[in-house]
């Protein structure tokens, strides 16, 4: 199976001055655990996830005040759809993060999750006979 098999599509991008509570509310809303930082000024995007949200408040960081950019990862190993999930999987194993943002002709087309890899692995691991 490949990643554009299993990818969500519904790609929440952000500004890098989005505060981080108005990131949490847009993720909380769209049901997603990684949001697309888009910085022109940087020259690319970043991925900030549900764990840097997390990471700021447990340091006592205001979330009306925390920008998105600070938080951002932006060195961002990025899959491609083609991919396998093994691929994804390895090289969410080997980065130790949970979220690939999938690019197709240089755009954000879709973000992999671990949750979605697991999604289209348990069914097919449930149907082979004991």
């Amino acid at each position: 199976m490949l990643v554009r098999d299993a990818m969500t599509t519904v790609v929440l991008t952000i500004g890098p001055t989005h505060t981080l509570r108005q990131a949490a509310a847009l993720m909380s809303a769209r049901r997603v655990g990684a949001a697309v930082v888009h910085d022109p000024d940087a020259g690319g995007i970043g991925i900030l996830t549900e764990r840097d949200v997390l990471n700021s408040v447990g340091r006592g960081q205001d979330p009306d005040t925390e920008l998105a950019h600070a938080h951002t990862t932006t060195d961002v190993v990025f899959a491609a759809p083609a991919w396998t999930l093994e691929e994804a999987a390895r090289a969410m194993a080997h980065g130790g993060f949970r979220h690939l943002i999938v690019l197709d002709d240089d755009e954000p087309a879709g973000i992999v999750s671990v949750r979605d890899i697991i999604r289209c692995w348990v069914p097919a691991r449930q149907q082979v006979p004991a």
